[in-house]
């Protein structure tokens, strides 16, 4: 899927044709002049001369088309998937997503992360310019007069020399000493170490970026389906309440029967039974609603029952378009925050070999200072004061080449690692759609069939009821007709959540819940 080449990297590996220029010209200006030779290294340095593989997008072949399809037919354009809950008409869940994106803590600490790799960026292209150091000093002093070089100055001293005068002085008297200036270094970048270290920190937080999108792209997945799952369980709520209510007539009817004579209390021990059987199941169900709405809370960057008030009455489940703007695989890889993030990091990686492979090369240096220095601090400012020095430096790698040469072969490793994560991040994502794709589609299916047989069921429960009434049938006709009817609508109402939870995952597969400035997943 990826190109690679001999040495591991993606793309080819090129020693820029200014760099082979910039060492011809170093070694024939070696003989001819130090001048020519550090200029031609300052030109080369400022040149555009990189070592190591420059950077190619990994090719990678994908389906023109998916395999799978939702039953309300795919369109060609994936448009309004970046904010795929509008399209679920659902104002709550719009408030909540709203909520989700400005307060939750994982966005927070996701936002942090950019601002850390950025500013790690900074400290990274800061070796691209020289450091520039300021400083001061005082410093009171005496020179020891029990040295024997201090007994020699003496003794020239004795002889007709002043004493303090030349060289020989100062022995044994106190002295002041002031001092300011600057120092500078500037390591010039010849062969693109930290240009190829910049590259790599740019790669780090387009990644670090694309980390906080897959952050929100789960977020929002994780609201929407939390969501939906609270609806269909305040559904089943209703269902079991509606149940009870009418088994409960049903009681009523038997009881009425039997001290009329026409039955025996076997019904209405029985139908008291169903509505006991019946009515367990309510706190299994407002459980797991409850804990919906604190899950909720958390991700909407507040307290568990924060949000209790506000969702505790029931509301419907969020239905589903008639078409699903799904696109084309090709589109996947634009739009998915993890394969983009994928592909940045074989980007750092390969950026990181050119940083090794700097090391094999010399290190050219300009170090430099100027200050006043003197003994008397109302003479420091005079030009007589003044000192300055300057000069080249050079370092080159001899006895750790092997080293050097170990830490590329570890840095194309690495490089290699990312580019087959980055090859099976995208075959996931493409396997995430198709899942999604059939998962949705055999779903609604499912709930199309639930419909009719809940349509049945209640067809079934007046004519068992009617017959009993008229005894024309037994009571258990009547108990199997109203179980029928309990677990086929119970039934119909997890399938409707399962289509809408489809959905959103759908919609998460695809990487919907970001847009970029200018256009979605570009």
């Amino acid at each position: 899927m990826g190109q690679r080449t001999s040495d591991g990297g993606v793309g080819r590996v090129r020693y820029a044709g200014e760099c082979e220029m910039a060492r011809r010209q170093e070694r024939r200006h070696a003989v001819s002049g130090g001048g020519k030779l550090w200029i031609s290294v300052i030109v080369a340095s400022l040149g555009g001369c990189m070592v190591g593989p420059d950077y190619k997008r990994p090719e990678v072949s994908v389906p023109g088309d998916w395999s799978e399809s939702t039953a309300g037919g795919p369109t060609a354009q994936a448009a309004g998937v970046a904010r795929w809950w509008k399209t679920l008409g659902d104002p709550v869940l719009d408030s909540l997503v709203a909520r989700a994106v400005e307060s939750n803590s994982d966005l927070k600490i996701a936002a942090a992360r950019i601002r850390e790799a950025r500013a790690l960026r900074r400290i990274v292209s800061a070796g691209e310019w020289p450091t520039v150091n300021s400083s001061g000093a005082y410093r009171r002093s005496k020179q020891s007069e029990s040295t024997e070089f201090a007994q020699i100055a003496s003794g020239f001293a004795g002889g007709g020399v002043p004493a303090g005068a030349g060289s020989f002085g100062g022995f044994g008297k106190e002295m002041d000493l002031w001092q300011g200036g600057f120092d500078a270094s500037w390591e010039l970048d010849v062969f693109g170490g930290v240009r190829r270290a910049v590259e790599a920190a740019d790669a780090e937080v387009a990644a670090v970026e694309e980390s906080r999108r897959d952050v929100l792209v789960a977020l929002l997945a994780e609201v929407g389906q939390n969501y939906v799952e609270l609806r269909g369980l305040q559904k089943q709520i209703g269902i079991v309440q509606a149940n009870v209510k009418s088994q409960q007539e049903m009681v009523e009817l038997t009881r009425a029967r039997f001290k009329a004579g026409l039955t025996g209390e076997l019904d209405v021990v029985r139908a008291e039974a169903q509505v006991a059987l019946t009515r367990s199941q309510l706190p299994v169900v407002e459980a797991l609603s409850r804990r919906a709405i604190h899950r909720l809370g958390v991700l909407t960057g507040q307290w568990a029952g924060a949000l209790s008030e506000e969702l505790s009455k029931a509301g419907a489940i969020p239905g589903v378009p008639a078409v699903v703007p799904v696109g084309l695989p090709s589109e996947l890889l634009r739009r998915r925050a993890d394969v983009r993030r994928a592909e940045r990091q074989v980007a750092a990686a390969t950026a990181r070999i050119g940083v090794a492979t700097a090391d094999l090369f010399p290190k050219f240096s300009l170090t430099g200072g100027i200050g006043l220095q003197s003994n008397k601090f109302k003479t420091l400012g005079n030009w007589d004061s003044r000192f300055w020095s300057i000069g080249p430096g050079v370092s080159f790698p001899v006895f750790d080449r092997g080293k050097i040469r170990a830490n590329i072969q570890v840095q194309n490793a690495r490089q290699e690692q990312a580019l087959a994560w980055y090859e099976n991040t995208v075959l996931r994502a493409l396997a995430e759609v198709e899942d999604a794709l059939v998962a949705y589609a055999k779903e609604q299916v499912r709930r199309d069939s639930l419909e009719e047989a809940v349509k049945a069921n209640r067809r079934a429960v007046e004519l068992a009821s009617d017959l009993y009434t008229k005894g024309l049938a037994d009571f258990l006709s009547v108990l199997e007709a109203q179980r029928s009817l309990y677990s086929s609508e119970e039934q119909l109402a997890l399938s409707e959540r399962s289509v809408s939870v489809d959905l959103v995952a759908l919609y998460k597969a695809l990487g919907g819940g970001w847009e970029e400035e200018g256009g979605e997943g570009k």
